[in-house]
């Protein structure tokens, strides 16, 4: 007898409906095809003893099962319990009359109940599109694909009450979540607040704008000066995920199995790799291509520390992804694209030893040395930050002062009103949302200068020697600092705080 039941194939971060064709003959043999890996091909020994324990067996026949379609690698051992129950149907141990409706995914344990699987967010939303009544699943992942609703999402423990609910003998219930209602919480009492840092009020200026731009900021300065303590302090000032941002960062999670429980994310990630980090792994790739650390901050926060010590190959591979906001990763025989719409932030010591630039330390490395450090950084990466930030060291009476800084949430609101005023002003534009991703023919038509604007820009430039490149950055940043003070023409105030962002673009900053 032939049967067929229908499971799903992460690609990128989209899935494809694959068929599983069950069919019985006479003889004896288990013949798996249609490009599984080692993981599929396993399935055999933990599908015999998982039916052996449920009082079910493998029938004494020949099995053959094709996964179609048949020239598209398949991998993971989440097609388990699609063979079980295909093999089960095909061989009238169950009622194969409405199987065809379902989507059936979970990887079996020896004992019949089954473990976590990966990707089932993109899995239920290529479901709901192709007309599929349901999708059943292992429970530990019911919550993350019962975000998408107009499917009914069933969570089983093991295979058994997928047996009983094909013979007709019980009922699933389906798993039921208020998206709207988990998602919209208030982030209230952050872990990291800004009220924790003493002093640094300029720093706390460059953040600020920085999130209301989405702008790629770097910190420099001397060890124990607060680059880490600020940086790891910017995501709760960031304004709230939109829900389509949400499902976007949830699905990414979703395909390297980082969601199970917790259903929709709702607060933007914050990834911070260490610096041995490979470029395989910052970007995305491998033989299955898996997204890397710069699609896992899609829509939050990559921050890296210390900066020059990252090997320079892993720093330049972010160059594209930064101005594109995806990655695509190429091979011989498909091609993926992961999203990568991110904010860079970077941190750095100015020299070898880390005190350049502190009035209280001597200077302990010589110009050279200094120069062939900062150098480790090439010009096209800083070129798409916007924000450059010297941090000093805070002096003792503002570290033993009582008083508390202003918190994140008060910073945050700040924030989230500039936003409004940026996603008002892009509403017609499909990919850009804030300040950050305009790109030059946008700058020219929202970013309108006065004369006297006009006039300060050219002086600065001259006089700082302030390359070509910065003009499009100082800009942009001037725009988020006027939609901070609700202003809606770009004045001098606004040019000329924004041209202090921009340090490393000076000429001759190290002498």
């Amino acid at each position: 007898m032939l049967v067929k039941v229908f499971g799903s194939a992460i690609f990128g971060v989209e899935a494809t409906t694959i068929t599983v064709e069950v069919n019985i003959d006479k003889g004896i043999g288990y013949h798996l095809v249609g490009l599984p890996d080692n993981a599929i091909r396993e399935s055999s020994y933990r599908i015999s003893a998982a039916l052996n324990n449920t009082n079910y067996k493998l029938p004494g026949k020949k099995i053959t099962i094709n996964m179609a379609p048949a020239d598209l690698r398949k991998e993971g051992s989440a097609y388990d319990l699609t063979l079980a129950i295909g093999i089960l149907a095909a061989s009238n141990q169950i009622k194969a009359t409405h199987i065809e409706r379902f989507i059936i995914m979970g990887e079996l344990s020896l004992d019949g109940s089954l473990q976590p699987i990966k990707g089932s967010l993109p899995i239920a939303i290529k479901a709901l599109e192709e007309g599929f009544e349901g999708f059943i699943l292992p429970k530990a992942n019911a919550k993350e694909a019962a975000i998408v609703s107009g499917l009914k999402v069933f969570g089983v423990e093991n295979i058994e009450e997928v047996i009983r609910f094909f013979n007709g003998e019980t009922l699933l219930t389906p798993t039921v979540i208020n998206t709207r209602e988990t998602f919209f919480k208030e982030l209230e009492n952050p872990e990291f607040d800004f009220a924790d840092v003493k002093g640094q009020e300029s720093v706390k200026r460059a953040m600020e704008i920085a999130a209301a731009g989405g702008h790629n900021i770097i910190l420099i300065g001397p060890p124990g000066s607060g680059k880490t303590m600020l940086s790891k302090r910017l995501p709760s000032i960031l304004p709230p995920m939109t829900l389509q941002e949400a499902l976007e960062t949830t699905k990414i999670h979703s395909v390297i199995g980082k969601i199970k429980d917790s259903g929709l994310m709702s607060q933007r990630p914050f990834r911070s790799p260490h610096h041995t980090i490979s470029d395989v792994a910052l970007v995305g790739g491998g033989q299955y291509p898996q997204p890397g650390e710069i699609s896992l901050s899609h829509n939050g926060v990559l921050f890296l520390d210390e900066l020059p010590e990252f090997k320079r190959t892993v720093l330049e591979v972010m160059r594209q992804p930064l101005e594109d906001r995806e990655v695509t990763i190429s091979r011989a025989k498909f091609t993926v694209t992961y999203p990568s719409s991110f904010m860079l932030v970077a941190s750095m010591n100015p020299s070898p030893s880390g005190y350049f630039n502190d009035p209280s330390s001597p200077v302990t490395s010589s110009p050279a040395e200094m120069q062939r450090y900062l150098s480790k950084i090439s010009g096209p990466l800083l070129d798409r930050i916007d924000i450059h930030i010297e941090v000093t060291p805070v002096p003792f009476n503002k570290l033993s002062e009582e008083s508390t800084s202003e918190s994140s949430n008060t910073i945050r609101k700040r924030v989230i009103e500039a936003r409004k005023i940026q996603m008002k002003r892009f509403n017609s534009l499909k990919k850009v949302h804030y300040n950050a991703q305009m790109n030059v023919k946008h700058i020219r038509a929202f970013c309108k200068l006065t004369n006297e604007s006009k006039m300060l820009l050219k002086s600065a430039m001259e006089r700082l020697s302030l390359s070509a490149r910065a003009y499009d950055r100082i800009l942009k940043v001037a725009r988020t600092i006027a939609d901070l003070d609700n202003s809606l023409e770009i004045n001098t105030s606004h040019i000329s705080e924004a041209i202090q962002y921009r340090s490393l673009d000076r000429e001759g900053w190290l002498g």
